[in-house]
């Protein structure tokens, strides 16, 4: 395709150039009308992305050299003419691509539909040819000895005229064969006028040059050109100033004409030309500056049905959340600083019995009847609007709400968030939540596990009693092998029954937290990832199977609820030993690493592995990835893990391990500065009198 174009543009060339050649009338060999030089900077501008582009400018020059020299000019003439339109060329290349950067890479086509893309035109245009004079003038002066300042003008103005006709048809042309429909578009009245528009001109044209020869009466051709400019599409204004031209340019250099009277071919070349090149660029600037008008008349209509189609699209939106608001069980209110309510829904009103203030201000506590769970009238700095609208980002309270419309009471939940309007001011987000049946079942849950756990630590209490009976008695008898082994179990055996203490007291203070939120405090990873493995290595003991291997490093301490990490640790681990091979020595390996703002964990093993595709799947509860073997298992072990680090604000991945088995990460948040230092869930809240050993790395 390029080389068609190339063969095109070339054809197009020899012929300009030839039509140039017959206007040569002097001794100078210096032609009058030089329509080459636009189709020079068209064919160029075209092909200036192409891979031909080297093929393009051999054309060129060869086109010139066979040309001229066909024509009768000289060697040394054609020499000068081929550097001079080189240098032209070059120029007005670099130039639009330094003032019309993103038309140079958009499409890799330049366009001229508004004014500015005109005037660069006109300046590249005056640069190029300005250059090409230049040295065209030069190379004259070095083969005759001599040259005058009319030739260089001459020159100048002759590729001025050919740049401003040519080019602005060629780059509309393109546009028209982009859309190739164009046509049906125009009305017939404007097609009418068109026609009256031509003949118009003609006789115009035809008048001025031909009856009235010789007077100077150009300057009323003007009419002609600021009509087509005004009414007509830019194309055939761009059509419109070629044609005319060149017939004014003919028609001078043949006898006839308004500027006929100058003396000298030259002179009165110069002046034609001039006079058409000021008639082109009249006419486009009148064409793309009323292009550019209806455009931005265009944009403000469009932008204006933008702005009603948002204005109905964001009135549809307000009505679909002001009902989605309403819908809602839970109350909402919007509270600004100065205590007005902006927004509160029918829920709210319900759910405070109908007490809603008059001057539509947040009223005092006592109007509404807060007080706290144990009794206490709730004040008005305690309630969380006031406390976000004074700078928390988030509060929460539970408080009992009593007035005359609820005479029963009720507990309710109120959760505010900070938000910012768009002046910035701080708004209070508050959310009321009736509670009461979930208090009340809360604490039938807690009243329940409270008898559970007595009636576990029972047992537990009589266990360690035998216990220590049993390793008091042992103390009388003489050393014995029989006798250190007991000893042995009976350690063991203290051991478990204190870690099961431990693990009911966790989790009977997890079920009957209050609020259900983490309470996190300073953990010492290296510890209680010791104290877990400690317990595995004992069950392995104790049951005669294959001891586990550990190999621990986890110097960091992380913040998190000692429950819910021991939890999280013990099934990570658990499952690292039990899906492990029956004949293999299960090996776990414990790290820690700071990973950004976080404390990242690792747990791998040398187990039997992941099935591949099932690498998220495991979290999903009640998901097995070994259906079918010898592993038994509910499938709620890493869904539950998976809770307990989104509720610490981390997460979790699981991922084959390069050594073979499994590998899972997850991250905790690190100790804030200022907390307390690190505790250990064992002994600092039952107090056992003795550390469970640490595990040897490798039994």
């Amino acid at each position: 395709m390029s080389l068609l174009r190339t063969g095109l543009f070339a054809l197009a060339y020899a012929v300009a150039t030839v039509a140039g050649r017959l206007t040569v009338m002097d001794d100078t060999n210096l032609s009058m009308v030089w329509p080459a030089a636009g189709v020079m900077v068209l064919w160029l501008c075209a092909q200036r992305h192409s891979r031909t582009l080297a093929v393009d400018v051999a054309a060129l020059v060869a086109v010139t050299v066979v040309v001229n020299l066909s024509t009768g000019a000289s060697g040394r003439f054609v020499v000068v003419v081929v550097v001079a339109n080189l240098c032209q060329v070059a120029l007005t290349l670099w130039l639009l691509r330094r003032w019309q950067p993103a038309q140079w890479r958009a499409d890799r086509q330049l366009d001229l539909a508004r004014p500015r893309d005109l005037w660069i035109l006109l300046a590249v245009t005056i640069a190029g040819t300005a250059l090409g004079a230049v040295v065209g003038t030069v190379g004259m002066w070095l083969i005759n000895g001599d040259v005058s300042a009319s030739s260089g003008a001459v020159w100048l103005i002759r590729n001025a005229a050919g740049v401003l006709l040519i080019v602005p048809v060629g780059l509309r042309l393109r546009r028209l064969t982009v859309r190739a429909t164009w046509w049906r578009a125009v009305p017939w009245w404007r097609g009418a006028e068109c026609g009256a528009l031509i003949a118009g001109s003609v006789l115009a044209y035809w008048f001025t040059f031909v009856v009235l020869n010789g007077l100077p009466v150009a300057f009323t051709l003007i009419a002609i050109t600021i009509w087509a400019g005004l009414r007509m599409p830019t194309t055939f204004v761009a059509a419109h100033g070629l044609v005319a031209g060149a017939v004014a340019v003919t028609f001078t250099l043949a006898g006839p004409g308004p500027f006929a009277g100058i003396a000298g071919h030259a002179p009165r070349a110069f002046v034609a030309q001039l006079f058409v090149s000021m008639v082109a660029v009249v006419g486009l600037v009148l064409a793309l500056g009323r292009d550019e008008r209806q455009a931005l008349l265009r944009q403000l209509t469009g932008d204006k049905a933008d702005l009603a189609r948002q204005k109905d699209q964001a009135q549809r939106h307000g009505q679909l959340l002001g009902a989605i608001i309403d819908s809602m069980t839970d109350g909402v209110t919007v509270v600004e600083a100065d205590g007005r309510v902006v927004l509160r829904n029918a829920a709210l009103v319900r759910l405070l019995g109908g007490r809603i203030s008059p001057t539509d201000r947040v009223a005092s506590t006592s109007f509404y009847g807060l007080y706290h769970l144990d009794g206490r009238p709730m004040a008005d700095h305690e309630t969380v609007n006031a406390r976000v609208l004074a700078g928390e980002e988030r509060a929460w309270v539970e408080m009992l709400l009593r007035n005359p419309e609820v005479p029963e009471g009720k507990i309710v939940t109120a959760t505010g968030t900070r938000l910012f309007d768009g002046q910035g001011a701080p708004l209070a987000v508050v959310v009321l939540h009736d509670a009461t049946a979930e208090r009340r079942h809360r604490d039938e849950l807690t009243a329940f596990a409270g008898v559970v756990a007595h009636d576990l630590q029972n047992p537990l209490m009589a266990m360690r009693a035998w216990t220590e009976a049993a390793a008091d008695a042992l103390q009388d008898v003489p050393p014995h092998p029989m006798v250190s082994e007991a000893e042995s179990s009976l350690l063991r055996a203290q051991r478990a029954g204190a870690r099961m203490r431990a693990l009911i007291d966790d989790l009977l203070a997890y079920t009957t937290a209050r609020d259900a939120t983490v309470r996190p405090v300073a953990l010492d990873l290296e510890r209680l990832v010791t104290d877990i493995a400690s317990a595995r290595v004992d069950a392995a003991i104790a049951a005669g199977g294959l001891v586990p291997r550990f190999t621990i490093n986890t110097p960091h301490q992380v913040y998190g609820d000692p429950p819910l990490i021991r939890q999280l640790l013990d099934n990570l681990i658990g499952n690292a030993i039990k899906y492990t091979a029956g004949d293999v020595v299960p090996a776990v390996t414990v790290t820690s690493a700071e990973q950004d703002d976080r404390i990242a964990v690792t747990v791998a093993d040398n187990g039997v592995g992941i099935p591949a595709g099932q690498h998220e799947a495991i979290f999903g509860n009640f998901h097995r990835a070994h259906t079918g073997s010898s592993f038994a298992g509910t499938g709620l072990g890493l869904s539950i893990c998976q809770r307990i680090v989104h509720r610490h604000g981390g997460v979790i991945s699981a991922a084959d391990d390069p050594g073979g088995g499994s590998r899972f990460t997850f991250t905790l948040p690190p100790v804030p500065p200022g907390s307390a230092g690190p505790v250990h869930p064992a002994e600092t809240r039952h107090g056992l009198s003795e550390r469970p050993h640490s595990p040897d790395p490798h039994p």
